[in-house]
């Protein structure tokens, strides 16, 4: 049983800790952006090193009080707020901002887990080299937290999930111990890999206090277009399509239906949309090309080729950053419109390629044996990865299905475990898909996975109840 971090205790941490390295709760730290759940917590430790994360955890696991890392807050599946049981210690890095080192030539960059995603971009930039990951909260959203959630985002196709762009990380175990793990080698054959057992396990077997990551030559070129296509199993043939003329260089493909453009049309009117009127099914790409190929030789040959073939309705080609912007930011505002209108239930799943097509019809068919819904299906179709959220019909409101947002999911998630796919793509487990996890992981996988937790973190005071029960 864990212990709460109560007026005693915080008293007892501030005394170890720098003067002004613990607060009360701000409701910021409480809150989770769909709004579902409320958390709670002693107290918000601030450290601003590695050895203050350490002495964090060693007072926290001497006294049994679990602790809740929060990474920016943008996670979208609980794991960053802990709704009941005895409150925590919430955990930010958000003073620890510094970038340990840059090193152009070998493509890395070292820094502290607090900096936000766009700050790194920021960084690789200045150097004249990319870090690709790319999400809508990358503003917010922290590098730890990122590498904690294993976060994918709009680029994976091309460069891969937070996984595969981390070279090393540096974190504090249960015990208090440090991992000095932030060595910037490609191969490393020394045993088990703890980087990438830390990496997706939400802040459940360690904190991460920074991170080596890889950086990339930044593209010459970007070439975007909004292309409209008939079906998504006409997207689907047009990724491959792509992938043929434009091979290694195809940095982005988003699938998105005609819901997403009426949703922002209702909720954010002023974000610019390209046609007149909605398309059914659209998709979004981007490539990222080196000076020494024609861009617009290249994305004309491709509509011709994707037109003759039946796979292309419409479109617009982005013929500046300017229009680029603007094309990205309808895919970017998509969740946010979602938000604002308010999903019976949201799905973040993952499907093998060729599934994509036949699971949406499918999908839509079971839903609609419960009720009346609209379904809001985008994603990144490059590397399957489906968001499938369900929102209530004009008049009615998520509230008026509370009873049925168990079956929904439950028919999405029983729909997507036949045909091969995960039930969290990019998002996480956290505390939502808990009983998700149970149910369709392999038993093998979640013995172990429970195995792991317990030789880790025995007292299970990181992140308690978040990924296993």
């Amino acid at each position: 049983m864990l212990n709460p971090a109560d007026a005693a205790f915080v008293e007892s941490l501030a005394a170890r800790l720098p003067e002004g390295s613990l607060r009360p709760a701000e409701a910021r730290y409480l809150e989770e952006p769909r709004g579902r759940w409320q958390g709670l917590a002693g107290a918000v430790a601030l450290p601003r090193t590695t050895e203050q994360v350490a002495e964090v955890v060693r007072a926290c696991g001497a006294a049994r009080v679990g602790i809740v890392p929060w990474g920016g807050g943008t996670g979208l599946v609980g794991g960053q707020i802990l709704p009941e049981g005895p409150a925590p210690i919430l955990l930010s890095l958000e003073r620890m901002t510094a970038v340990r080192g840059l090193w152009p030539e070998e493509n890395a960059l070292t820094v502290e887990a607090g900096m936000t995603l766009q700050q790194v971009q920021e960084a690789a930039e200045r150097v004249g080299r990319l870090f690709p990951l790319s999400l809508a909260s990358e503003g917010t959203a922290q590098i730890g937290g990122a590498l904690g959630t294993n976060a994918g985002g709009l680029n994976v196709l091309r460069y891969g999930n937070a996984r595969d762009l981390c070279l090393g990380v540096e974190a504090v175990m249960a015990d208090g111990s440090i991992h000095h793990g932030l060595k910037r080698l490609r191969k490393d054959n020394t045993g088990y890999d703890l980087r990438h057992l830390l990496i997706g396990s939400e802040g459940t077997l360690g904190v991460i206090t920074a991170a080596s990551l890889r950086l990339f030559p930044r593209p010459d070129v970007n070439l975007t277009a909004m292309l409209v296509v008939p079906s998504p199993a006409a997207a689907l043939k047009l990724l491959t399509m792509t992938g043929a003329l434009a091979p290694g260089m195809v940095s982005a493909f988003e699938l998105m239906h005609r819901m997403g453009f009426d949703f922002l049309a209702q909720t954010m009117p002023e974000v610019t949309q390209p046609f007149a009127t909605a398309p059914e099914w659209s998709v979004l790409l981007e490539l990222g090309l080196p000076s020494s190929v024609p861009a617009e030789e290249m994305m004309a040959t491709l509509y011709e080729q994707a037109d003759a073939a039946g796979l292309v309705l419409d479109g617009v080609i982005a013929a500046s950053e300017t229009q680029r912007a603007q094309l990205w930011r309808i895919r970017e505002s998509i969740p946010e419109a979602n938000r604002r209108i308010g999903a019976v239930s949201s799905h973040d799943i993952s499907l093998p390629l060729s599934a994509v097509p036949e699971f949406i019809p499918q999908a839509q068919d079971a839903l609609a044996r419960i009720d009346d819904f609209r379904v809001n299906c985008f994603g990144h179709l490059g590397d399957g990865n489906l968001h499938f959220n369900v929102f209530p019909v004009p008049g009615r409101t998520r509230r008026d299905h509370d009873a049925q947002r168990d079956a929904v999911k439950a028919c999405v998630h029983d729909l997507v475990d036949q045909m091969g796919g995960s039930v969290s793509a990019e998002h996480g487990i956290g505390r939502l898909k808990v009983g998700d996890l149970e149910r369709y992981c392999d038993p093998a996988k979640l013995a172990a996975m429970r195995a792991i937790k317990a030789a880790l973190d025995p007292l299970g005071i990181l992140n308690p109840g978040a990924m296993l029960r």
